[in-house]
């Protein structure tokens, strides 16, 4: 077939070039922005970073013992093109799945809460979800009596379609303990990062019942396994260079030794791609654990400002 006269080959060569460039211009334009406001808080992340503990050898039983991981710079991050908030997508969902109890209840309020300071988006506490509708065969009771349910069928089944439209990530929080596999005694949950979906529970993490006892244990673990598990559906990997939150666990006890807070490097990456204010942000996270009287955690960040 000719070529029609009215359009050129040169013509068209140079709309399609024009195409392909276009959208590659913009985003090397908005990452020059996101440089720039992460320079212009250069003091926060200098002072910041002396208090980074860097990582020893693991030992045996530690999830870097037996987890070979490359870990992910600073550049590495920004060049994943990583999930970020839009003007339409910018709500962090939790998700309460089965029957919880008063005090439960008030944890979950104060770990959405945390949530919001912690990634500076809206985060926002969903009505519970029953896991009655959970068949037989997605569900087993341990010689102790304590019923768990299959992780994977409430990632794929349960939570299938709940993300809300405006929501960036959605963490389900069961009340039971899960299980991956018939061959595995448990798991702390379960997520599919592309779908930004996951699954955790309370169970383990309040050493099978919580009360008033325990509730500052349960608070801070909790704190750390939601905040862990949306980093990755914010793009970031498990940090392999120091201690930070994003460190992989492989028992609860490891799980207690990690902090809170997020090592400069990671707390760099969502300060570039979600572009807040650090300090701000910090001051938050201190008043929080003053609130709820989680001292060594809030002697950690404070020591951020020094």
């Amino acid at each position: 077939m000719p070529m029609p006269s009215a359009m050129p080959l040169p013509t068209i060569i140079t709309g399609f070039l024009l195409l392909i460039l276009i959208p590659g211009i913009f985003s090397a334009c908005n990452n020059r922005e996101k440089d720039k406001f992460i320079h212009s808080q250069s003091a926060y992340f200098k002072a910041a970073a002396k208090q980074d503990v860097p990582l020893g050898p693991p030992q045996e039983g530690e999830w870097l013992f037996t987890h070979q991981e490359k870990g992910q710079t600073f550049e590495a991050y920004k060049a994943a093109h990583p999930v970020k908030p839009t003007a339409a997508q910018a709500v962090i969902y939790l998700l309460p799945v089965g029957e919880f109890t008063p005090l439960q209840l008030e944890i979950l309020q104060a770990v959405t809460a945390y949530n919001t300071s912690f990634f500076q988006l809206s985060t926002i506490l969903l009505p519970s979800l029953p896991d009655t509708g959970v068949p037989a065969s997605a569900m087993r009771q341990q010689t102790d009596g304590n019923i768990q349910l299959l992780a994977p069928y409430l990632l794929d089944s349960l939570l299938r379609g709940k993300l809300p439209d405006d929501g960036i990530a959605l963490l389900a929080i069961s009340a039971k303990d899960l299980y991956p596999k018939n061959n595995w005694n448990y798991v702390f949950g379960l997520a599919s990062y592309v779908n930004r979906v996951g699954i955790s529970s309370i169970y383990r993490l309040q050493n099978k019942q919580l009360d008033t006892s325990n509730y500052q244990l349960c608070l801070s673990r909790l704190m750390k396994i939601t905040t862990h598990e949306i980093g990755h559906m914010f793009t970031l990997h498990h940090c392999i260079s120091a201690r930070c939150v994003m460190n992989g666990t492989n028992s609860l006890a490891e799980t207690d030794r990690t902090p809170i807070r997020l090592c400069t490097t990671c707390q760099k990456k969502l300060c570039w791609n979600f572009q807040f204010d650090s300090k701000k942000r910090l001051e938050q996270l201190i008043h929080f654990c003053r609130q709820h009287n989680l001292e060594a955690e809030r002697m950690l960040l404070q020591a951020d400002t020094q």
